[in-house]
């Protein structure tokens, strides 16, 4: 289903890595294991031709918890970039939930500084991601934010966010304002 705020299209667009990106492997390190969820390489291709700037913005606690080193997730992020980039600028927060930093998702930092190095406001920002956390983080800085849920999404999360659409795909289609297709049996 997808669900919109009737929202005019953003500046800059900033995206959640793991389960928006490419299919989440918990406390990834290797580059071998990544993988884009379908058609991110389509999806994202149309956002640059709209013009739009993107960026990345990752918590990637695996640092803080010892259970991977910054050059690992830089190794990663160098192969998503390679298979579904390039993108303009990559944020990661390597600190855990216990840090309380201000950069981790659902803080604002990410999307604040995301938005700085692309040059626009977080409020001209849309933010799509696969949790809560990414919708809070978007709310927090006063960004846009747009739900693609996966099998880890909650259902309050699903039904708190601002706007969801069921693939990046759909979000791409929310985002540039492409009308959604009518379900078939109103076309009945």
């Amino acid at each position: 289903m997808l669900r919109s705020a009737g929202r005019p299209r953003p500046d800059a667009v900033l995206l959640d890595r793991d389960g928006t990106l490419v299919v989440d492997v918990p406390y990834n390190g290797d580059p071998e294991r990544v993988e884009p969820v379908p058609a991110a390489r389509e999806a994202l291709a149309r956002l640059r031709a709209a013009g739009l700037p993107l960026a990345v913005v990752s918590n990637q606690s695996g640092v803080a918890r010892g259970l991977l080193t910054a050059a690992q997730v830089a190794a990663v992020n160098a192969r998503v970039d390679e298979l579904v980039g390039p993108f303009d600028a990559w944020l990661v927060c390597p600190h855990g939930p216990q840090d309380r930093c201000a950069c981790r998702k659902p803080a604002a930092g990410l999307v604040t500084d995301a938005a700085r190095a692309l040059g626009v406001e977080p409020w001209d920002c849309a933010l799509v991601g696969d949790i809560g956390a990414d919708m809070e983080a978007a709310r927090a800085a006063g960004a846009r934010g747009v739900l693609v849920p996966t099998a880890i999404t909650r259902d309050e999360e699903v039904l708190a966010a601002p706007e969801r659409a069921p693939d990046l795909e759909a979000a791409v289609d929310l985002l540039l304002g492409v009308p959604a297709p009518l379900p078939e049996a109103v076309l009945a």
